[in-house]
């Protein structure tokens, strides 16, 4: 009864698999972030060991004369995140034309192999690569300016070494360890809509796609060489 409530019409061309994929591919998305993010327990990620870096250049920062080379590194990270913008939003672009480009999309069913498919449910299924991107833009345009908050905070630590000045680069720290998170979380949406992407091949296509995201990300976080070497281990 459900699933003729939904499926009804030219979705019913969506199988219990292809929601099955979906499915997967949000939870997984959601639950690795909140182990990167969130989870106290276990190996720290490379996010949250970077967080604690953040702190001691913060730290450091307020014994540093100039400060020119502070704000040279936030420039650069303000950058990072300004490109990534632009970056997903042209792809934005890109796959909202392809969904109002009809033809195209027949064009590509036909090249798959797939002629009976109803348009809609190919303009479905790059909807589903539009909301990781959309999430990706939005949370590469937060983070950008909380690293614009970041400046201010860090131009507002006093000159003269003191406990205002260390509880002032520490407010700072902790803005800018909140930016570098909605950074990362940016990087993990343009992961999940690479594999989103598969989705046009299939249901299958897209539980590899995510698999293969999601281990690719693990990987990085919890046991890549520069974790290593975050951690002190700089053995070969």
């Amino acid at each position: 009864m459900l699933r003729a409530m939904l499926f009804d019409g030219p979705l019913a061309a969506l199988t219990v698999t292809d929601v099955a994929a979906v499915v997967a591919l949000f939870l997984t998305w959601l639950g690795l972030g909140y182990w990167i993010d969130t989870v106290p327990v276990g190996p720290p990620s490379v996010t949250r060991l970077m967080s604690d870096y953040r702190r001691r250049w913060m730290h450091e920062m307020v014994t540093r004369q100039p400060r020119i080379y502070d704000a040279t590194v936030l420039n650069g990270l303000r950058q990072g995140t300004a490109f990534f913008a632009s970056s997903s939003l042209i792809a934005i672009g890109g796959a909202l034309a392809l969904i109002g480009n009809t033809e195209q999309l027949m064009g590509a069913a036909t090249e798959l192999g797939d002629e009976e498919t109803a348009t809609v449910v190919w303009q479905l299924k790059l909807c589903l690569v539009v909301v990781f991107l959309a999430n990706a833009f939005l949370k590469f345009v937060w983070a950008n300016r909380i690293f614009g908050y970041c400046a201010v905070v860090m131009s507002a630590v006093p000159n003269e070494v003191s406990d205002t000045a260390y509880k002032v680069a520490a407010q700072a720290a902790e803005i800018n360890i909140r930016a570098a998170i909605n950074f990362n979380r940016g990087l993990r949406s343009m992961y999940f809509a690479l594999a989103a992407v598969t989705w046009v091949i299939g249901p299958l296509a897209l539980g590899a796609a995510t698999a293969i995201a999601a281990y690719t990300i693990w990987q990085r976080e919890f046991v890549s060489r520069p974790r290593a070497i975050l951690k002190g281990d700089t053995a070969e």
